[in-house]
Formats: C-alpha cells, sequence, structure tokens
C-alpha cells in the first residue's frame, strides 16, 4: 500500500491561520463597506459543527466503502504505481470525476439532499468550506472507474483530500479576480462565489474543484458579474446542526408521503431538486395568467 501523507491533517494549522486572515480583515475593512455576506457567530459555529460531524461520518462511511473499492482493486488486473510522475495524473483524472459528481450532486436530488449542506448557509467565507454533509454515502460510486484502471484506493484517498483542500481557499470573498491564465484554468475565489449563489443566472454553475476547465468544456461556466447572493433560493432559517444535515432528507419524505403513484415518487427521488410533477387531469384550471407549478419552481428550489 502506498504511503501518503494525510493532507488534510497537515492543513489545520493552514485553515487556522487563513480564517484568522480573514477575521482580521474584516475588522479592518467591515462587510458594511464592502457589501461582502461577512461573518455570523451563530452561522459560522453551525459550519464548524458540521465540519467535526462529517469527521466522525466519513469515518463510518468509510468501512463498507473502502471495503467494496479493495475488493474491486484487488479484481482488476490493471495497476497504476505511484510515482513523481503518476502522482499528478491520478489528481487530474481524480479532479474530472468530482467535476462529475459534484454536478450529480445538483441535479439528481436524492444526492442534492446529501449536498445542500455545503450551501444552506447565507454567508461566504472561509468557515462555509467546513460546511460539510454527513451522509456523504452516495459520492463513492463516481470514483469507481478510478479503481477498476489500478488506481489504489490510498492513492484516491490522497487525491480526494488533496482536491478538499484546494478548496478551502476558494471560499472567501476577500480575494478579488486573479489574473486572467489563472482565472481560465483553475477554480478560483470568483468562479466559486457564483457556485454558492442563489440567482437564478448563477444556479448549477462552475462544478470545478481544482480546475475550471471541465465546466468550460461541458457547458457549465459561468464568470462572476452581479454580486452573488448566497444560500438557497429556499433557505431553512436554521442553526440547528441536524436539521441541517437531514432537512432534504426530511422534504422527500413528505413528498413521498404526498405522491399520487410511483412515477411520481421516482420523479421526487431522482429528477432535479425543483421537479414537480405534471398537474393532475382532474385538477381545476389555472386562473388566467397563473403560472404552472411545474415552472414556477426553480430548478433549485428546496423544500425547507
Amino acid at each position: 500500500m502506498p504511503h501518503l501523507p494525510d493532507v488534510v491533517l497537515w492543513s489545520i494549522p493552514a485553515f487556522l491561520l487563513l480564517t484568522a486572515v480573514e477575521l482580521v480583515s474584516y475588522r479592518l475593512r467591515p462587510a458594511e463597506e464592502t457589501g461582502d455576506a461577512g461573518y455570523e457567530v451563530k452561522d459560522a459555529a453551525t459550519s464548524i459543527g458540521m465540519g467535526a460531524g462529517s469527521l466522525v461520518f466519513d469515518a463510518l462511511w468509510k468501512i463498507p466503502i473502502v471495503a467494496v473499492y479493495t475488493a474491486l482493486y484487488e479484481l482488476t488486473p490493471l495497476r497504476v504505481p505511484v510515482l513523481w510522475w503518476t502522482l499528478p495524473l491520478m489528481l487530474l483524472v481524480q479532479d474530472f470525476f468530482y467535476y462529475w459528481s459534484h454536478r450529480g450532486h445538483h441535479v439528481i436530488r436524492i444526492l442534492w439532499a446529501c449536498h445542500v449542506v455545503h450551501h444552506s448557509s447565507r454567508k461566504f467565507n472561509l468557515t462555509t468550506a467546513l460546511r460539510q454533509p454527513w451522509t456523504t454515502l452516495t459520492v463513492w460510486p463516481f470514483y469507481l472507474p478510478m479503481i477498476a484502471a489500478g488506481v489504489h484506493p490510498a492513492a484516491l484517498a490522497f487525491c480526494s483530500s488533496a482536491n478538499l483542500v484546494y478548496q478551502f481557499w476558494v471560499h472567501t470573498e476577500r480575494v478579488g479576480k486573479l489574473p486572467r491564465p489563472l482565472e481560465y484554468v483553475l477554480n478560483t475565489a470568483s468562479h466559486h462565489r457564483v457556485h454558492h449563489a442563489s440567482q437564478g443566472g448563477y444556479l448549477d454553475r462552475n462544478y470545478g474543484g481544482i480546475l475550471i476547465v471541465w465546466d468550460r468544456m461541458f457547458g457549465s461556466f459561468v464568470a462572476e458579474g452581479e454580486k452573488p447572493v448566497y444560500g438557497l433560493t429556499k433557505n431553512i432559517d436554521t442553526y440547528n446542526p441536524l436539521r441541517v444535515a437531514t432537512h432534504e432528507y426530511a422534504a422527500i419524505a413528505r413528498d413521498l408521503r404526498a405522491a399520487r403513484d410511483w412515477r411520481e415518487r421516482l420523479g421526487r427521488v431522482f429528477r432535479g431538486p425543483g421537479w414537480q410533477p405534471a398537474p393532475r387531469q382532474d385538477a381545476p384550471a389555472p386562473a388566467a395568467g397563473a403560472v404552472p407549478a411545474a415552472e414556477a419552481v426553480s430548478a433549485h428550489e428546496r423544500a425547507a
């Protein structure tokens, strides 16, 4: 088994230092002067609590995931050695599959129920990066091709951790746009502010982890223009970590209980977060000028 460093553990001092620097910057230049979302004590505490909880739950989910990855790795005849030149290639491939995992977790509701946690804050600062879900059991299938191609599970874990660590710094309003070549290739704070925004033109955009080129290639890129408004299109108004972690699953359960048939039940689980069934044939006709329900709910509408 390759011996690779725990990049998340080694990065904790940098996380603390950068957060302290960001806090000092808000003392020197308050959010009210810049129009930034800034900090709020309860919100930051919730984000930190979600991050701490994710460490516990991720350790539990890791048991079955490692078992599946290890079994597949033993079955495949392929092997990718961990060398100085193969590791960057593995990082590149992992970032590609991260893009599709991230995109899938925005457009399939049962996956969104996991990822919505990360978007539930109406603030955007470095503590928001710590607001991680507790149900990441939905992520592992996206990386099965890497294991099947002979990438050791420990090498995949290293690449995933490196990707996660990189994304810490992009959760800030204190960094403007970088030089154009960097903005063209990398996921930056500017690109990620768009990703966390709740305006219609910004929804479901900029999924990249380390690189933004995947978004440019697959049509999901939008440059930052108007000032982002963070949070969900229907915010949950709670600082309770348990509710933050589970509110969308509860909403799905309510929708399933009210569903009329199996087609609607499947749609409520596997269609987009804002999907609505077609109006019933026996339902009264809408009033003149009314917007059909399926159109009234945006592609990102969330049930509280």
